[in-house]
């Protein structure tokens, strides 16, 4: 078994995948056997994560060290990502593959400074190339909202990087005193008829009419593309717009789990 482990600035998402080749999956959950979401927690010790990791793998009847012989992890946070280093170390007895400079991924990144590019835009693409081929776009909702860009030759070559639908909305209710925080789901209308409702669409509507303008500019540059969308308000946000394809909520673990392939030897 292989633990995938995707670190970003707000949550933490581990995938459990079975031992099969990941370059025969058809679909980025092609082999997923179980997930996890944790937040984020820059001081968590590799002991507490264990515990953590330890826990959910016991649910499933599944042992830490004697049944899973590979992690993958890709971080935007550094310190995370030693914690992560140490723990597997520990626990798994197995060295981790992290996306980092030097690491082989199959996809080359054609950009002015690639060490600048973040590990979950690398496994983004990694993913996408493997599933849909190029010229793809990847609109990952996350801490931030990105667009990841393939081109028709498996390259990276760049995106785009916009405030987040949860951060947009702390800097909205953090500057505006008559504004609560309100539940982020789908409102009735377009047109609010009340304040709650006015937020909730200006969250969900104004955010995919967004990533249509993004994506739509996009393709005025790069031609005809695929367009999938990810990340954790994916499920939301995707739904309401005119571009985005599919939604394939896996495909950074999928690329952690590509990429792990092409490096465990090493």
């Amino acid at each position: 078994m292989l633990i995938a482990i995707d670190v970003g600035n707000t949550n933490t998402v581990i995938g459990l995948y079975d031992s099969s080749d990941p370059t025969e999956a058809a679909t980025a959950d092609e082999g997923l056997l179980d997930h996890w979401r944790i937040s984020t927690d820059h001081d968590r010790t590799p002991d507490e994560l264990a515990v953590l990791l330890g826990g959910f793998l016991g649910f499933r009847g599944t042992h830490l060290r004697d049944e899973v012989q590979g992690v993958a992890i890709s971080s935007g946070v550094p310190r995370s990502t030693a914690t992560l280093r140490a723990m597997t170390k520990r626990y798994f007895g197995v060295e981790p593959v992290v996306i980092e400079p030097g690491i082989r991924t199959g996809v080359a990144v054609a950009v002015d400074n690639p060490r600048e590019v973040g590990a979950d835009r690398i496994a983004n693409s990694v993913g996408a190339w493997h599933l849909f081929g190029g010229p793809t776009v990847v609109v990952d909702f996350g801490t931030a909202t990105t667009c990841d860009v393939i081109s028709a030759r498996g390259e990276y070559i760049g995106g785009v990087i916009a405030p987040g639908v949860n951060i947009s909305l702390d800097a909205l209710f953090s500057r505006t005193a008559a504004l609560r925080a309100v539940e982020l789901v789908e409102p009735r209308n377009v047109i609010g008829r009340t304040t709650v409702e006015c937020i909730q669409s200006g969250a969900i509507f104004g955010f995919a009419g967004m990533v249509d303008g993004l994506v739509r500019r996009i393709a005025d540059e790069l031609g005809d593309c695929k367009v999938i969308g990810t990340g954790g308000l994916s499920s939301l946000v995707a739904p309401y717009s005119a571009t985005i394809e599919q939604i394939e909520p896996w495909i950074t673990l999928h690329g952690l789990r590509l990429v792990h392939a092409k490096n465990a030897e090493r």
